[in-house]
């Protein structure tokens, strides 16, 4: 009977691999963090409480506040910290994504105008700075001074990422390793500082924070490459926003950079001469797409999704075993699968 009550979380989502599944032990905290996030944005001030609202209608995956309550439950927390500090991490994550619609001009995120496109860059910049300062400053309510060092770091950390993206943006001649570092410290560092925060709360010892560090590190480097290589073969209305927008806007990734190191000269000085042109049309994408199709360049990027997925597994399995353990395990999976 008691097992039939608490089926398994595998067998759950071998069917359908999907994040209410792998949120199930954690539903209820998740609903206690977009409260959170809603008493964030409530001010005198009109306008910011009208744009809060309506950046926090559409709820996104949440993963970030996902790690942090599976990591801290993991080691046993039974304290109510850890939705405080859910929501902070969300916060910040949404703070970066205004940011980045500035910089590139984004009209959509997540099927929806962005802030941006609704409100103008002047106070969507200013929105975004709001939501960065009154998450560290919220952060300074926390007895762990430890967490306080970590959400300055990676916002920090974040922002030095942005910044070498711009520096790198339509330049063919990034190289792998160039790219790994910008997405380390603009997504993965983030997923790490979640895991982290959840390790402190946890009472983690040093060796178990090590792993909880490595662990998102992994996990965000693998989610990356994946959002990456969506870019190229998702379906827009899923999506949530235009393929190819990345390359649109001047960022280069793996299957570009595969490409570029490992195709002819043809090809090469094709898709130099189409990024050139800046506004890339219907035909340039497909030809784009023919390319990478066909010298494995979304092949590579996959497997290199697979080998940081399959690193993330690889250290969570090290911790013993529960329902929390198990969600943790399968996330990796849910990024290699995800279709948006």
């Amino acid at each position: 009977m008691k097992e039939t009550a608490k089926q398994s979380l595998k067998s759950r989502v071998k069917s359908n691999l999907s994040l209410n599944n792998l949120y199930h032990s954690i539903l209820k905290d998740l609903e206690k963090v977009e409260k959170e996030l809603r008493l964030f944005t409530e001010s005198p001030n009109r306008l910011i409480s009208e744009i809060g609202s309506y950046l926090f209608q559409n709820s996104g995956k949440r993963i970030r506040p996902a790690l942090l309550l599976l990591c801290s439950k993991l080691l046993g927390y039974q304290g109510k910290e850890n939705i405080f500090m859910s929501a902070l991490i969300e916060t910040i994550h949404v703070a970066s994504l205004i940011h980045d619609d500035i910089i590139d001009n984004s009209e959509m995120r997540r099927g929806r105008e962005s802030i941006h496109s609704r409100w103008g860059p002047n106070i969507t910049v200013l929105l975004g700075d709001y939501l960065y300062i009154k998450a560290l400053g919220h952060s300074l309510r926390s007895k762990h001074r430890e967490i306080i060092g970590i959400l300055t770091g990676v916002s920090a950390r974040m922002i030095e990422g942005e910044l070498k993206e711009y520096c790198w943006s339509r330049n063919l001649d990034l190289a792998e390793e160039e790219y790994l570092d910008i997405i380390e410290k603009k997504t993965a560092s983030l997923f790490s500082a979640a895991c982290q925060i959840g390790g402190v709360l946890g009472n983690a010892s040093e060796g178990e924070k090590h792993s909880f560090v490595e662990y998102g590190t992994n996990l965000g480097l693998s989610f990356q490459i994946i959002d990456d290589l969506l870019d190229f073969t998702a379906d827009e209305e899923v999506l949530g926003k235009p393929i190819f927008s990345d390359l649109s806007e001047g960022r280069i990734t793996l299957p570009l950079i595969y490409t570029m190191n490992n195709d002819g000269g043809a090809n090469r000085k094709r898709i130099t001469n189409i990024l050139k042109e800046r506004n890339l049309t219907k035909d340039n994408q497909k030809e784009i797409i023919e390319i990478i199709q066909s010298n494995g360049a979304l092949d590579y990027t996959y497997k290199k999704a697979e080998e940081f997925s399959s690193k993330s597994r690889e250290i969570i399995s090290q911790f013993p075993e529960s329902v929390h353990r198990e969600a943790l395990t399968l996330l990796p999976e849910y990024t290699l699968t995800r279709n948006k």
